[in-house]
């Protein structure tokens, strides 16, 4: 593996026990209140501030201005559309207003649909998350006439219409590899492991994001709080496909995506930074870039370099909020194998610590 980093968490077997512990939290697009509210439990307890609005938690420490973080925090999971009728979640009809079929997410869905048979899942109510039964999905297909996976699921026929259900997962580790479904709750574990080490600035926790919504939530906050910033770092996974691709880089940058260019100045420090302190990274969009003249060349059709959150932000602000994603290469992207190298995370950690921490003591 060409990426390798030297500076680490001591404890970073209590990150991977956190870790562990958000993953059993269901967290489905279009039902993430039980997460947001055991976020905010877990934050409150270390003596975070929190606000919590639709579809957003804001958590402050002491220094708010001092680093502000975002991720989203919703997973892939089922939805219960009728009798015995189940939809993949993000792609409901009532989600589309806001994708455009330039995400990642929309361009590979229909392919990893086969994934999904015989994973196990359970339902929940939505509010409190409480458990309402256990299934298995025996089948998954598109429905061209809605546009979305239909799943056939054993086991969850007493359902009513909008019951979420999400995959059944836990936290696999494989020599320097963990798997679960890691996007995004990785981010939201990294941001709640700075705050219990003395992270003192200020993060958003965003529902919807695999729906396209997520942006709207942080821009209405910055909006109506009449702030304006160019240091949002937005926390997100960033799929490869395969462990060769992903192992070139530990951290993952962009300088655009489909919406908007990156101007922060943040941008550059952050590439210092991993350049001084040996951390091999990338940018998503050269990298496809780069793949679409190869895939030009075979005939196929160029992929979208994406559309992300911070994207979004920046595009509908008019560059009143500017920033820079930090991303962790995964493979397996969208299922509950999503892959991820440990010292990826120990580089991004490092550097969130090395940028806001006053004392590292990680």
């Amino acid at each position: 593996m060409s990426a390798s980093f030297s500076n680490e968490p001591k404890d970073f077997t209590l990150f991977l026990d956190l870790l562990k512990q958000l993953i059993r939290v269901p967290s489905v697009t279009g039902a993430e209140h039980s997460f947001l509210l055991y976020l905010k439990r877990e934050l409150e307890e270390i003596g975070i501030k929190t606000e919590h609005y639709d579809g957003l938690l804001v958590a402050s420490g002491k220094d708010p201005s001092n680093g502000i973080l975002s991720a989203h925090i919703d997973r892939h999971g089922v939805i219960c559309t009728g009798p015995n009728e189940f939809q993949f979640a993000a792609f409901l009809a009532k989600n589309r207003s806001d994708l455009r079929g330039n995400s990642l997410s929309e361009q590979t869905f229909q392919q990893i649909s086969q994934r999904y048979i015989n994973q196990n899942v359970h339902a929940y109510e939505p509010f409190s998350g409480g458990y309402l039964g256990i299934g298995k999905i025996t089948d998954a297909f598109l429905k061209e006439e809605i546009n979305n996976l239909i799943f056939k699921i054993d086991g969850l026929n007493h359902l009513l219409p909008s019951t979420p259900i999400a995959f059944v997962d836990k936290l696999k580790q494989n020599g320097n590899l963990i798997s679960a479904q890691l996007d995004n709750v990785l981010s939201a574990a990294i941001i709640l492991y700075l705050y219990q080490h003395g992270f003192a600035g200020t993060a958003f926790f965003t529902a919807q994001e695999e729906a396209g919504k997520s942006w709207r939530f942080v821009h209405e906050w910055f909006k109506k709080n009449k702030i304006s910033t160019d240091k949002l770092v937005v926390l997100d996974t960033s799929p490869y496909e395969s462990r060769e691709e992903a192992d070139k880089q530990l951290v993952v940058l962009r300088n655009k995506d489909v919406n908007a260019r990156f101007k922060s100045p943040l941008l550059k420090e952050l590439k210092q930074f991993c350049k001084k302190n040996k951390i091999s990274f990338s940018c998503k969009d050269k990298f496809i870039i780069e793949k679409n003249k190869l895939r030009e060349k075979d005939g196929l059709k160029p992929l979208s370099i994406g559309s992300t959150e911070l994207g979004r932000i920046v595009m509908e602000s008019n560059g009143q909020i500017q920033g820079a994603t930090l991303q962790i290469p995964t493979t397996g992207y969208h299922t509950v194998d999503e892959t991820a190298c440990v010292e990826s995370i120990k580089a991004i950690i490092f550097i969130l610590s090395s940028f806001y921490i006053k004392t590292v003591n990680i």
